[in-house]
């Protein structure tokens, strides 16, 4: 089984990034509480107020079934609610996990 990695990239304006970083780590918290196969995430800041968010899955069935879960839990829809706008969701499979 290959890591699936999840790419989501999103505007957050300026008066709420703050507010989004707050709410990481609840959202991290319910993500390990109630995803299978979730295994971390990193949040990379971009100009033009936007964000980068790399999620690693154990699986596509996995990162498939987080999302049709959506922001079900208070920490996670605290996270999303602070975000503008999607600009785009790509989802890819690890290449290097063994290198």
């Amino acid at each position: 089984m290959s890591t699936t990695i999840e790419l989501t990239r999103f505007k957050v304006r300026p008066d709420h990034a703050e507010a989004m970083l707050a709410a990481r780590p609840g959202m991290l918290a319910d993500f390990r509480g109630d995803r299978e196969g979730f295994l971390g995430a990193r949040l990379v800041r971009l100009p033009g107020d936007e964000w980068l968010d790399v999620v690693e899955w154990r699986s596509a069935e996995d990162f498939a079934a987080s999302r049709a879960k959506g922001a079900n839990l208070p920490g996670i829809a605290a996270f999303f609610g602070t975000i503008a706008e999607l600009v785009s969701a790509e989802e890819g499979v690890l290449a290097d996990a063994d290198m």
